[in-house]
């Protein structure tokens, strides 16, 4: 049998073997015990749990859980018009997401709506005030290739 004593274990290991998770860093073991890992392969797999009429319309938001990491509650954005849509497919987006864990991770869903013009608005003013600072920078490089393909990539990102 084999101890140290430095490393803040308590248990004695066979040749310094030590459990999984004594092997992780400190942030991670908090977001695993929080179940931060379930709300990311919820926002992965997105697509894929609840399909492509859904989620194009809405996204995840948060999830909070309760202290037994079951019976959570899933935030939902959704444009601004799709609200119907979801709200009538709720419990089949808590049977999917269930389903995929194996337990029942989600009990209620809410929803809250955005608006995607302005969103998109917003992003193209923010692009507007920086754009003549882009140009005189883009002016400024030597080389004519990159010149030309930068001048054309603030070009595609204006139309967007």
């Amino acid at each position: 049998m084999h101890s140290k004593t430095n490393n803040k274990e308590s248990k004695t290991y066979v040749q310094g073997l030590r459990p999984f998770a004594n092997t992780l860093p400190r942030g991670v073991k908090g977001l695993l015990k929080k179940n931060g890992y379930n709300y990311s392969e919820i926002i992965n797999k997105w697509n894929k749990l609840v399909g492509k009429k859904i989620s194009e319309c809405s996204y995840p938001k948060s999830i909070k859980m309760n202290h037994k990491n079951s019976d959570g509650k899933l935030l939902l954005a959704v444009k601004r018009g799709d609200e119907i849509i979801v709200e009538y497919s709720k419990n089949e987006i808590m049977n999917k997401i269930n389903s995929y864990f194996g337990y029942q991770l989600i009990k209620e869903i809410k929803i809250e709506t955005f608006s995607a013009k302005e969103k998109s608005n917003n992003k193209k003013n923010i692009l507007g005030n920086f754009s003549k600072n882009f140009e005189e920078k883009i002016s400024k490089v030597e080389n004519l290739k990159i010149r030309n393909s930068l001048s054309q990539l603030l070009k595609a990102i204006k139309n967007d």
